[in-house]
């Protein structure tokens, strides 16, 4: 857009534009660190490790959308509109520097920068994405209010605010076209004005009779208009929802740099006056800047397993109602009232909901922004746990037998080398110069079905010709249990102990059959200087696959359908090895449910559920079961103990145990070894 002569013919424009836009800019400044940064402040020091590394890897999901774009599909094309207003933005914010700030201060510049034939493509450029925003603006209002998805049809995603929106943003494209046609009515020229439909429309008007002094007035009350509106924009960002354009790239420099499945450790536990999150105060800053960066589009709340199975919990509305808690105890805080308020947990957050949570990351997956739910729910549950000692009574007896015993598995009536009875496994003790150590996990020691997994493991390795050993009674629970059910302290106490008799064998290789002690062992354990080489079993055995050491031969008649673990796939990115496995057996067909790889369905045991009663609604690894049967196949392929005991107790419950079963895939490999292998 040309800029005017005069601001309303008081003084120079840029005079007016710079004065509106000083004013506008400092109280939208004064309320962002306010009502945001001065509130994120009071939290503890978020991550600034390798700067670099967190600006350009912020890069691409903020100016690339990858995030967003992630979720397109036949059915869901919001990722694309949301790209789209993304980029138109940025193209309007680059005409706002060149036409409005750039021009009106010194005229032409656009032109001295971008050549005159540079001005009059990028107008038409712009006058095209108006249009465009006109197109989409109102097929999204339809989408948010009328056919409502369902990850729109939640209260929050059902607010005013995103009308409100909608509504600004397309007055501004109608301002903008209409000030490019009565400036070419009033008889204005140059390359800016030279476009395919403002400039049309303003030569009919003026061929119309409409007066070139009318058309003027028309003009100037448009572009002070657009420009009005522009900077009521910038001042409305920080009291909406969308502060997330401000918060979200800073969220994504502020992310984690592990893999998904490693939690924040605490560090001083010793020492802490509290432990977990249960005010402003407990929480990181990273934590606290999440509510602000969240852009309430739904995605993490219809990805959750425990929100669709019918449970209480919402991650969006954990992440939200966790910022109004910021909000109100820092506005009160301020006016030295720090008690003021609702409680964040019991008021703003059920307790039930934060025990809902399967840790599963399929918010952290599908989240655009960057928003790191789960961090936030431990927290919480590290506060219920270690403070109030508040948790559910199943959950408990589990955190006791890992206290008392070193193993989750209350009455258990196993020894931890049982199930290696007559295999001839040696222990490190018996063998301590064994290359590879077999970490056999509480479940495959103690759980009579999974110790079938462990014993095909052994025969696998055996006949690969693998030098391993196992620890047998000195090893006790990683702890990974107790730390995804809040209780930090024994985790630490049991990853200690651990990592210990690890370094006293000199054990440099470990391998598991279970996800989560891998994603303890190898994402979390070095927090406390324990660093080996951990491989999941589908790591290790696809690799003996290749190289020839393990030869499935005899055909197994199978039709399988392979379910990614949460801690082996979404939470460590491994989702091939164990395919390769499967396909490497002759006579087996894999087939693939359409919840899988990184938008996989959780089975219901993560975050301490395979000890713990679900509170309400539908069984999740009933869902899950269903999901299976679904693809037709006769067996379902696992590559965790855990998922295997919720999909045997899923396919009893659904009556059809007579004809389905569900392996472990290094069960079904066992069978398919010939004995010369």
């Amino acid at each position: 857009m040309v800029p005017p002569e005069s601001a309303l013919g008081v003084a120079p424009a840029w005079v007016g534009v710079y004065a509106l836009s000083a004013a506008a800019f400092a109280a939208s400044a004064v309320l962002l660190y306010r009502r945001v940064f001065r509130l994120v402040l009071l939290g503890r020091p978020g991550r600034s490790d390798r700067p670099l590394v967190r600006l350009f890897g912020a890069v691409k999901p903020v100016f690339g959308q990858s995030k967003v774009l992630r979720s397109v599909s036949l059915k869901d094309r919001a990722g694309l509109a949301h790209t789209f207003i993304f980029w138109g933005f940025l193209s309007f914010l680059l005409s706002y520097l060149l036409f409005i700030y750039g021009d009106s201060a010194w005229p032409g510049i656009s032109a001295t920068l971008l050549t005159d034939a540079g001005v009059r493509i990028f107008a038409i450029y712009l006058e095209l994405l108006a249009v465009g925003f006109l197109v989409v603006l109102p097929w999204a209002a339809a989408r948010r209010w009328a056919s409502k998805p369902h990850r729109l049809s939640f209260d929050l995603t059902q607010k005013a605010e995103s009308a409100i929106i909608l509504l600004l943003i397309g007055l501004l494209m109608l301002l903008s076209l209409s000030a490019e046609t009565f400036f070419a009515a009033s008889g204005g020229g140059g390359p800016a004005s030279e476009t395919l439909i403002g400039h049309r429309l303003g030569e009919l008007l003026a061929e119309a009779g409409l007066s070139a002094s009318v058309a003027d007035a028309l003009y100037q009350l448009s572009w002070w208009g657009h420009l009005g509106l522009i900077l009521g924009f910038a001042i409305y960002i920080p009291l909406s929802k969308h502060v997330h354009v401000v918060a979200a790239p800073v969220s994504f420099a502020m992310r984690s740099l592990e893999p998904m499945g490693a939690l924040p450790t605490l560090t001083d536990l010793e020492s802490a006056e509290s432990f977990g999150a249960a005010k402003l105060q407990d929480f990181s800053r990273k934590e606290l800047l999440d509510g602000y960066a969240c852009a309430v589009c739904g995605r993490c709340t219809d990805s959750c397993p425990a929100h669709l199975s019918g449970k209480t919990l919402s991650p969006m509305h954990v992440v939200e109602n966790l910022k109004e808690h910021v909000l109100e105890a820092g506005l009160a805080a301020a006016k030295g009232n720090p008690n003021e308020g609702k409680p964040l947990i019991g008021g703003w957050i059920g307790e039930e909901a934060l025990w809902d949570c399967l840790t599963c990351g399929a918010c952290v997956q599908e989240c655009p922004v960057g928003v790191e739910h789960v961090n936030s729910i431990v927290d919480m549950r590290r506060h219920l746990v270690m403070e109030r000692a508040e948790m559910p009574e199943t959950g408990m007896n589990a955190l006791i037998s890992m206290e008392q015993r070193g193993h989750p598995w209350r009455g258990a009536g196993y020894d931890r080398i049982d199930w290696a009875e007559g295999l001839g496994v040696k222990t490190l003790a018996e063998h301590p110069d064994a290359e590879l150590l077999f970490w056999v996990g509480c479940t495959g020691a103690l759980e009579r079905r999974s110790q079938g997994v462990a014993r095909a493991m052994a025969s696998v390795l055996k006949r690969a010709g693998v030098d391993f050993a196992i620890l047998g009674r000195e090893e006790t629970c990683t702890g990974d249990p107790a730390r995804r059910m809040g209780n930090e302290y024994l985790y630490q106490t049991l990853a200690r102990q651990n990592i210990e008799t690890l370094r006293r064998y000199g054990v440099k290789t470990v391998v598991t059959i279970c996800p989560h002690c891998f994603n303890a062992m190898r994402n979390e354990y070095p927090h406390l200087g324990g660093q080996f080489r951990v491989l999941h079993y589908s790591e290790l055995v696809a690799d003996l696959i290749a190289e020839g050491r393990i030869k499935p031969v005899a055909t197994i008649e199978s039709t399988v359908a392979y379910h990614d673990s949460c801690y082996l796939g979404r939470h460590n990115g491994i989702y091939d090895p164990p395919r390769r496995i499967a396909n490497a057996i002759p006579g087996v067909r894999l087939v693939e449910m359409e919840r899988r790889r990184e938008q996989g369905f959780c089975c219901g045991a993560g975050g301490g559920h395979m000890w713990m009663e679900e509170s309400r609604g539908r069984r999740v690894n009933h869902m899950r079961t269903e999901q299976a049967l679904d693809t037709g196949a006769d067996t379902v392929g696992v590559s965790c103990p855990f998922c295997l005991q919720m999909f045997e107790e899923g396919i009893q419950s659904a009556g059809v145990d007579d004809r389905k079963q569900v392996k472990d895939l290094l069960e079904i490999l066992e069978e398919s070894i010939s004995p010369e292998a």
